[in-house]
């Protein structure tokens, strides 16, 4: 039985995987992980973390997170409740596809997951009111090794999909991109 459609995305290691639900009379019965089914994928990594946020209001943003190496994460991102546009920014030093962005709406009725490879940015707008997210995460969180990017950084030219109805102080002040930003090395 397949509980997963894996989709490669425009940015190199990052993924969209389709729960593939199974119904019945009763209702439905979707795995939201498996290590075997998904292991081209994950690797020898470990997921360490099982992270969840709400985000109460419409047209707020979360982001754009990463890790520095050696804390770099992998993250596999499902919006349980609502709707959110999910986005990943290729911050690889090197990449083919560096400072390029990739966005999907995920929903907990279109049952989709992100994959955010180590070396990319992440954040997310919410659709709805009253979000909730479930990250999958494969680092233990480091504060010394946290990293940003200004949602609104023109270098990225990211195009949100509502005006921004909250995002915190320290999201919205990020410092922008300069004309020396390298990335991460991994």
């Amino acid at each position: 039985m397949r509980n997963f459609s894996v989709k490669t995305t425009s940015l190199v290691g990052a993924y969209v995987i389709d729960c593939m639900p199974h119904e019945d009379c009763r209702g439905l019965f979707s795995r939201w992980f498996c290590s075997e089914e998904l292991s081209a994928i994950i690797g020898e990594r470990k997921i360490v973390n099982v992270n969840f946020s709400r985000t109460v209001r419409k047209g707020s943003i979360r982001g754009m997170h990463f890790q520095k190496p050696p804390y770099s994460e992998m993250k596999i991102v499902r919006c349980i409740k609502g709707r959110i546009i999910d986005t990943i920014v290729d911050i690889r030093e090197k990449s083919e596809t560096f400072l390029e962005h990739f966005s999907v709406e995920l929903s907990d009725e279109n049952m989709k997951m992100l994959v955010v490879p180590e070396g990319f940015a992440h954040g997310f707008q919410t659709l709805e009111d009253d979000c909730e997210i479930m990250y999958l995460v494969t680092e233990h969180y480091n504060r010394s090794a946290e990293g940003g990017l200004r949602y609104s950084d023109p270098r990225l030219g990211i195009c949100w999909s509502l005006p921004i109805s909250d995002i915190s102080d320290k999201d919205a002040n990020h410092e922008l991109i300069g004309d020396d930003y390298k990335g991460v090395s991994l």
